[in-house]
């Protein structure tokens, strides 16, 4: 039953859209990290120069390295790892309306904002997540006033440096 709902939902959608429009928390439109509480945690975490936020969290070996290629790469302007800072995407699975907490947002010299997400192995519902998320950028870049967003997920932390130089406009670098 949830295949039939989840591949309804697509036609539907797909055939009854005439235009993309976000949706906004009521109370909170436009969040921002310099508004964030401190909280506390057990795990590791280290000083920051290039996020607004004092202090990144490590919850794996592999956030470790993202966080400290954005403190380094010069491309990178800032960023944030998104913990406690409420940017979800919502999407649809199994017929019922979930969130999608992407792992980074950076801010790159070229202007975009990227959104990046960090994963190890890829299966459907990471598929329906990046769907959802392909259309969040699609709609909030073709609304306007936020600047350019784009997205990426890297499968392998080697391959980190080379999505944000990418989408820095600096491919083959």
């Amino acid at each position: 039953m949830d295949t039939v709902v989840g591949h309804v939902n697509r036609f539907v959608a797909l055939h009854n859209t005439e235009k993309l429009e976000a949706v906004f928390d009521e109370l909170q439109p436009i969040g921002s990290t310099a508004r964030r509480r401190s909280w506390v945690t057990t795990r590791p975490c280290q000083a920051t120069v290039r996020s607004q936020i004092s202090h990144v969290v490590y919850d794996s070996t592999w956030e470790t390295v993202v966080a400290n290629l954005c403190e380094k790469e010069p491309h990178v302007l800032a960023w944030a790892k998104n913990d406690h800072l409420d940017f979800v995407i919502r999407y649809l699975w199994r017929g019922s309306s979930r969130n999608f907490v992407p792992d980074y947002l950076i801010r790159l010299s070229n202007g975009k904002t990227l959104v990046l997400e960090v994963k190890g192995v890829d299966d459907e519902r990471n598929r329906v997540k990046r769907a959802a998320m392909e259309v969040w950028i699609k709609t909030v870049n073709e609304q306007g006033g936020f600047g350019q967003w784009c997205f990426d997920v890297v499968f392998e932390p080697a391959r980190t440096r080379d999505a944000l130089l990418s989408h820095a406009g600096l491919s083959g670098v």
